[in-house]
């Protein structure tokens, strides 16, 4: 498993950058994709893939522990949805 702070190092690296400043540019990036999603629309990283906000529905659901029904709440969830090459790359 790779970590956020190897990555930030591994960015630094290739822009002979320091690591602070890969972390800031890690951060920014993940912030901006947060906050555009936040806001409805899809993040589209061509060749990566697609992040977005999905609706869920209300539903019941089993509380495994009592076997009782529960009503579980709609929500939004974020969701990534990888591009066809980056299937490609992983296969």
């Amino acid at each position: 498993m790779v970590k956020k702070n190897q990555l930030a190092q591994k960015l630094a690296e290739k822009f002979s950058l320091s690591k602070k400043q890969g972390m800031e540019m890690l951060d920014y990036l993940f912030d901006e994709i947060t906050n555009v999603i936040k806001g409805g629309d899809k993040v589209n990283i061509a060749g990566f893939g697609i992040f977005r906000v999905a609706d869920r529905k209300a539903r019941e659901g089993r509380n495994p522990k009592t076997g009782e029904t529960v009503h579980i709440k709609a929500s939004k969830a974020p969701k990534f949805r990888a591009s066809k090459v980056l299937k490609e790359a992983v296969q």
